[in-house]
């Protein structure tokens, strides 16, 4: 879902300036970020990825890198295409690398904030 983005300035010139994170884009017309999904369009910049998830799933907190928090329960994952860094060794690079996703055929599917705690609540998930 296209939605305007938060944490961005708007610049002189129909240019924006992103501080989601710590790269800072200075994005001209026209253009994305390096994340890839979010874009300078007359001015104003948006996301690409609002209320989309690319992938959810329940796992045993156990398989996550916080297992210690909360050990013996469910964790509720979600995530989004893009991502602010290009990692070798990223085991999500189908869905964190927008375009080689787009490549891949793999599909965003609508998923609001609201059914996200649902979902997560529903399974019992503790994280």
């Amino acid at each position: 879902m296209l939605k305007e983005a938060l944490l961005y300035n708007k610049l002189a010139h129909n240019k924006v300036s992103c501080f989601l994170c710590s790269h800072h884009c200075l994005i001209n017309e026209g253009d994305f970020g390096i994340c890839r999904v979010r874009r300078n369009k007359g001015g104003t910049l948006y996301t690409y990825t609002y209320g989309e998830a690319a992938a959810a799933h329940i796992d045993p907190i156990e398989k996550k890198p916080i297992f210690h928090i909360l050990p013996g329960t469910r964790s509720f994952s979600i995530a989004a295409c893009g991502c602010n860094f290009r990692c070798g060794f990223c085991q999500n690079w189908q869905i964190s690398q927008v375009k080689e996703a787009e490549k891949l055929g793999i599909k965003s599917q609508p998923l609001s904030p609201q059914e996200i705690v649902k979902y997560a609540l529903e399974a019992q998930c503790a994280s």
